[in-house]
């Protein structure tokens, strides 16, 4: 079933949304797959970058979250961390610049004393009715912070990160069907996909696996701050199970992938929870 209609200005906030997201993770048991593990999570503060926060913590990984400006979010986040006697660090800064890009990285080593799992995770994305709506800056601007800020993120990272050690990509349905109304943003999730499978080539010999999660419908921020209400109301009930995904539904796979205990042979894989839906090839 969809949501009430609503509406935000983005980015968004959890604690305006109606219902709030489960994205907390209780109930979620921890078995010590992430034991003593360093994490750089963009996109941390809320949504799925949340539950993956606290379920790693949850796993024994003290964690940073890299966020644009959502600081009563990010704070959230941190406490739920936190209350697992794990550390946090918040990095708050626009990741379309290059520069906060190193920023990140390197806050996350100074806190955390180094890093070895990186979770790629921000993303934006505008809705129009035509492809002509799309400007140039909008386009740009879409690719700087859905992929550009991956490779910067992931190229400021590699310094730190070695044998043993995971790369995890959010892609998106859309990146792998499209969407007639997020046009520039399914060509970034396509383009993080193909470019998950590129890098797990390049980096397997380094013993760095690279992996990506592609989720249908999430109820998070990005979805009242981004679509219009009426979307809002209705989202996620094409899925075969009738409803959008809640956050904490999602983190899994992203532990999946950062555990070697679980994921050792997997490196190039992409992982699509779409709630029943099943795609061609």
């Amino acid at each position: 079933m969809g949501k009430p209609e609503q509406r935000q200005e983005p980015p968004g906030r959890t604690d305006e949304m109606r219902p709030r997201p489960r994205d907390a993770m209780e109930g979620y048991e921890g078995s010590g797959l992430l034991a003593g593990r360093k994490a750089l999570i963009t996109g941390g503060d809320s949504g799925i970058g949340r539950a993956v926060a606290v379920a790693f913590a949850k796993e024994g990984a003290d964690v940073a979250i890299a966020y644009l400006s959502e600081d009563d979010d990010a704070r959230r986040t941190a406490e739920l961390v936190e209350a697992e006697d794990r550390k946090c660090a918040l990095l708050p800064g626009d990741l379309g610049s290059a520069e906060q890009c190193q920023k990140a990285v390197d806050g996350t080593v100074e806190a955390l004393g180094g890093i070895d799992l990186l979770v790629n995770n921000i993303a934006t994305q505008t809705p129009v009715e035509r492809p002509e709506e799309i400007t140039d800056a909008q386009w740009l601007r879409t690719f700087e912070v859905n992929v550009t800020s991956y490779f910067r993120v992931t190229a400021a990272a590699l310094a730190h990160l070695g044998d043993g050690d995971s790369i995890v990509n959010t892609a998106s349905v859309n990146g792998l069907r499209g969407n007639k109304t997020l046009i520039d943003y399914s060509a970034t999730k396509g383009a993080v996909i193909a470019w998950t499978y590129s890098m797990a080539q390049a980096l397997a010999e380094r013993g760095i696996r690279v992996n990506c999660v592609a989720p249908g419908p999430v109820w998070t921020p990005l979805i009242p701050s981004t679509l219009p209400e009426e979307h809002v109301a209705k989202f996620g009930e094409h899925t075969p199970m009738g409803r959008a995904a809640d956050p904490d539904e999602i983190a899994p796979s992203y532990v999946f992938f950062a555990s070697n205990r679980l994921s050792s042979f997997y490196s190039g894989e992409v992982l699509a929870p779409l709630g029943g839906e099943t795609m061609p090839g």
